[in-house]
């Protein structure tokens, strides 16, 4: 079998010197019928390899319980990159950054007992050895060792950036070992002092993550591992977009300037990303630290990065000028001029059904009660809503007080919308004025994406932490559902109705063509969108992205369903299907 190996300054495959041109695509952000389509246009851009991080938060929902099917088969997608004749580099984490959901690690993990995140905590430590006991035998199979494409994989994630724990690296390694994994383990961190003391260790390649400004960095690289080769793990070639911001772009002239620059070198490059992909129902992360006042930044449902690969898998003008820029150092790949994919405008698509969301309540979760608001964590939930109802005691002309909310609350009073508060909002009070002597309050919360970076990660608990006061007086006894929605077939439905403030599912019919994608121009405030079934994610009319990706295998030739769930009030009674993304 074959033999990989950091020695004399090279990446050395086989004995023979390797310059690693690179591109990270992740199988959880790709509909699995277009893996193949992805990883071939990497081929034909000259890349030689493929990177992928795995998702613990997915491959392990519930403690002990594991899923590698569908969208989450990496080997499928391994095989995939070793049918295309490529080398494929995988960091399983634990932790993953990524923009993704909590950073990787899953949500129920925040409430073990004794947890302490990303550090020789024994609680954290038992958990990612189930996980990694359970993937890397996977991998193990698919190692280049073994006669599959896997090179090389990495410890942790860019942890010089969150801490300097080398004890709890040296174990991670360790139990890469004990898993027989013989291909050159590394780190990734950013090229600072810092960040470079904390994050590697003696036994690992070191490897940086930047995106400009490379002989710079790998200068500081080199301050600590001499021998080299140097490697940018992560060349930032984008960037990804937060909720209510502008849409993020890099000049493709600029990104590869800077790529001519580190192959000239001899540096081998990782591009992140070479496609994005899509952040499908809720796993969009967030940034935030919590050090100041509306810090809070979720990612939104695109994760397009202005990469080289659009979002639904096209070649942009990145693509062309980078594979000028590997044309010269890569004389026998295999260089092409993908198509574009097929795309098609069903046109605009009529609601004729609708259930508001507060008649579903009991079909869409089981009612639990407790003396306060219980965070979607500590009730077992790990995505979507949590609805929390209580009995207030009137007459009353008061404020709604939330010392905390994580993430967007909406209150109703005996069905009436009071407000909303953000977890950015510097006021978070809701006035209110009750006549009679009780009403009904409902507070609908939205997670709307935890933490994926920083000191908050396994941190960001979902609900209302603090509950809610009336006043400054603590409300007790609630009703609570959790609405995690990752099956919504149980919802009733009835005749069309576009109320104003009441969240409400809406459902439409449309024709399509197989094997074309589309895009869903966003129907209104702020909601949910399925097709089939399959949740595309959030949309928000904030901004930027105006449009939700449809990949070609999500629709059926012929009759198609569309479902929004809308939490305010659709613009229209119909939502438009295009052919073209508004990012």
């Amino acid at each position: 079998m074959g033999k990989v190996e950091v020695s004399g300054g090279a990446i050395r495959i086989d004995g023979k010197p390797v310059q690693m041109i690179s591109g990270t695509i992740h199988y959880f952000r790709v509909h699995p019928e277009l893996w193949r389509d992805r990883i071939e246009k990497a081929k034909m851009m000259g890349l030689n390899a493929i990177e992928t991080y795995l998702c613990h938060n997915l491959h392990e929902p519930h403690k002990g319980e594991f899923d590698f099917s569908g969208m989450l088969d990496f080997e499928r997608f391994l095989d995939e990159i070793h049918r295309a004749g490529l080398y494929a580099i995988v960091r399983p984490g634990p932790y993953i950054c990524a923009e993704w959901e909590n950073g990787g690690l899953p949500p129920w993990l925040s409430v073990e007992p004794g947890i302490d995140f990303r550090c020789s905590n024994p609680a954290f430590l038992e958990a990612n050895d189930r996980y990694l006991n359970k993937v890397l035998p996977m991998v193990k199979k698919h190692l280049y060792t073994a006669g599959g494409p896997v090179v090389m994989m990495q410890i942790e994630n860019e942890y010089g950036s969150y801490g300097k724990d080398r004890n709890y690296l040296e174990h991670i390694r360790q139990v890469y070992l004990r898993n027989g994994i013989d291909v050159p383990l590394f780190t990734s961190d950013g090229p600072c002092d810092w960040m470079l003391h904390g994050g590697t260790i003696p036994e690992c390649y070191q490897t940086l993550n930047f995106g400009s400004r490379s002989e710079e960095a790998f200068r500081k690289g080199r301050e600590y591992r001499p021998e080299g080769p140097d490697f940018c793990m992560e060349f930032w070639n984008g960037w990804f977009d937060h909720w209510g911001e502008k849409h993020h772009t890099r000049p493709a002239k600029d990104a590869a300037k800077e790529l001519d620059a580190m192959l000239k070198a001899g540096a081998s490059v990782n591009f992140y990303v070479f496609h994005g992909g899509t952040n499908f129902g809720f796993m969009a992360g967030a940034n935030g630290n919590g050090a100041e006042a509306g810090d809070y930044g979720p990612t939104v449902t695109s994760y397009d990065y202005d990469a080289p690969l659009s979002e639904s898998g096209d070649p942009t003008p990145k693509f062309f000028a980078f594979q000028e820029v590997i044309r010269k150092y890569r004389k026998d790949a295999a260089f092409g001029t993908p198509r574009p994919g097929r795309k098609q405008s069903p046109g605009r698509v009529k609601f004729i059904e609708s259930a508001p969301l507060f008649g579903q309540l009991d079909r869409l979760s089981a009612r639990r009660h407790a003396l306060k608001p219980l965070t979607m964590e500590a009730c077992g939930q790990s995505y979507g809503f949590i609805n929390y109802r209580t009995v207030i005691d009137g007459p009353a002309e008061e404020n709604l007080y939330f010392p905390e909310v994580r993430d967007r609350v909406s209150a109703y009073l005996d069905g009436e919308y009071l407000g909303t508060v953000y977890r950015n909002d510097a006021n978070r009070r809701i006035p209110f004025r009750l006549k009679k002597e009780t009403a009904v309050l409902d507070l609908l919360v939205e997670n709307t994406g935890r933490v994926n970076y920083g000191p908050l990660v396994g941190r960001d608990l979902k609900g209302l932490p603090l509950g809610v006061c009336i006043g400054w007086q603590s409300q007790i006894e609630f009703d609570i559902w959790n609405l995690e929605l990752d099956d919504i077939s149980k919802v009733e439905y009835g005749e069309y109705r576009n109320a104003k403030e009441v969240p409400a599912f809406h459902r439409g019919y449309f024709e399509a063509e197989a094997g074309a994608d589309t895009f869903v121009r966003i129907p209104g405030v702020k909601g949910v969108v399925w097709i089939n079934g399959f949740n595309l994610g959030r949309y928000w009319n904030i901004g930027p992205c105006k449009t939700l990706y449809v990949p070609a295998p999500v629709l059926k030739e012929g009759r198609n369903q569309i479902v929004v769930l809308e939490l305010h009030q659709l613009d229209v009674n119909s939502v438009k299907l295009t052919d073209k993304p508004k990012l």
